[in-house]
Formats: C-alpha cells, sequence, structure tokens
C-alpha cells in the first residue's frame, strides 16, 4: 500500500531501529502501551509480546482491515480507528510509544500531557520524530523554547538514537531520532496552575527577540513595578529574554505574577 502524503506517513522498515524503539520502552508484561499510527503494524508486531495490552489507534481507514487481519489472532491489541489528538487516554497507566508523522510532533506532546489530568498522562514516551524538533526538545537554558518548556515540564527527554531517512518507506527529506521522555512522578507544576504557566511562558515567548519583560507587560493585572519586584526577587536581569530562563526561574515568576 502507497504511503499517503497528506497524512505523513512514512513507514519505518528498519528492524535495528524498531528495536531500539522497544529497548527504549523498558516494556515489562504488565504494562499497557497505546501506539498512535502504526502504518503495516511493524512496531505493533514488535510491542506486542513483550505488554499486557496494546492500544492502538489509526487514522487512516485503509490501513485498519489490513491490520485487522494481521493481528486477528492477537488478543492483546485493541484496534482503534481514530484521531489520536482528539482520543481520550485511560485512566489506568500506560506508555505512549509511536512511530508519528512529523506534522502531530507538537500537537500529539500536547494533548497527552499538558491537555490531560495527571490521572490520564502516560508515565512513559518513547516516540520517533524528525530529528531537528528532537533536538529542539532538549536545548539547554539559553536557547529553550515554548515546546522544550512544555516537554521538561513533564518529565526529562533525551535522544535514545538518531535515525536515517533510509529507514523508512518512502524516505522524508530528514533524518529523524528516537526520543525518550522519562515521566516525573508529578509535573513540576500542580494540574490547577498549569494554564497559568503555560499562559505565562506563551507570552513570554510572543516575540522572542523582545525583551521579556517587554512581553509580560501584556499579562492582566501586571504593571512595570510588579515587573520589576518579581525580577529582582528572582535574581533575574531586566534585558533576559524568554528563552534564557530555566524551568525553575518560569515556576518562580508564575507563583509571584
Amino acid at each position: 500500500m502507497k504511503a499517503k502524503k497528506s497524512l505523513g506517513q512514512n513507514f519505518l522498515n528498519n528492524l535495528g531501529t524498531l528495536q531500539k524503539i522497544v529497548d527504549a520502552g523498558n516494556l515489562n508484561e504488565s504494562d499497557e502501551v497505546i501506539e498512535v499510527g502504526p502504518g503495516h503494524g511493524i512496531l505493533t508486531e514488535a510491542l506486542s509480546p513483550k505488554v499486557k495490552k496494546i492500544i492502538t489507534i489509526e487514522l487512516d481507514q485503509e490501513l485498519i482491515p489490513k491490520l485487522k487481519e494481521r493481528f486477528k489472532y492477537r488478543r492483546n491489541i485493541d484496534l482503534i480507528h481514530a484521531d489520536a489528538l482528539t482520543y481520550e487516554p485511560p485512566e489506568t497507566p500506560y506508555k505512549l510509544i509511536a512511530n508519528i508523522p512529523y506534522y502531530i510532533t507538537s500537537p500529539l506532546l500536547n494533548h497527552f500531557l499538558k491537555d490531560q489530568p495527571a490521572h490520564r498522562r502516560p508515565t512513559h514516551i518513547v516516540l520517533l520524530v524528525q530529528k531537528e524538533v528532537a533536538e529542539k526538545i532538549l536545548e539547554p537554558v539559553g536557547n529553550l523554547s515554548v515546546l522544550a518548556l512544555q516537554v521538561q515540564l513533564f518529565g526529562k527527554p533525551s535522544i535514545v538514537a538518531v535515525v536515517p531517512a533510509s529507514h523508512f518507506t518512502p524516505k522524508p527529506k530528514v533524518d529523524s531520532a528516537i526520543l525518550k521522555i522519562e515521566m516525573y512522578p508529578k509535573a513540576l507544576a500542580q494540574d490547577d496552575e498549569l494554564k497559568k504557566i503555560f499562559q505565562l511562558i506563551h507570552i513570554g515567548f510572543h516575540q522572542r527577540r523582545k525583551k521579556l519583560t517587554k512581553n509580560l507587560k501584556s499579562l492582566n493585572g501586571v504593571n512595570e513595578e510588579k515587573l520589576k519586584n518579581a525580577f529582582e526577587a528572582l535574581g533575574l536581569n531586566p534585558n533576559v529574554r524568554a528563552q534564557e530562563l530555566s524551568m525553575e526561574q518560569w515556576l518562580g515568576l508564575k507563583n509571584i505574577l
């Protein structure tokens, strides 16, 4: 079956990379896994013998019959025809492991992390994503982005391996990377504080080249004096820009402002 460009389909064809994804999942026989975009089922096939249950979510209607036929004797695979970006995760613990279309990387991470209450977030994440995006998520203080902060609020990201374009059919124009996120037992902010911290971060990065104080003046109830006091309390340079703040400093601003 030909890959659909409109769905960002690039099917993994390398067994070595497949094994690295499986190994990065730190799987055991009691685990439940959500897989997004199984494609022809190569990753599903590798995961199935190692876990208690797989919920695999496929958007492409044409792939559903083929997947049902391939896995008709596998009792631990629950195949769902749905959009993963609107899927409600279970309340029971699960790991998110997938080779996803590049274009849904940020929306998917947002959906499973910031858009879910704590009891519906994954306990561990392994995604095959565009290499440039994985590197962006791992950027250190000084060059942070909104996406990096959104991930690092919930867990510790790392790159397991870089994956060349030749490991896919059809070959994408860029290399990929296996991104692992080791989730914290608790997010660095409470659920009822997440909206405030994300609003603060988005406003802070609204015009990346501007001083952070300039951007934050658009916050409701915040004036120049309040910003000055907050920056002094946290020991922040008044000329600092959004990408130069650590997660701890963003959390400090959230608490003061």
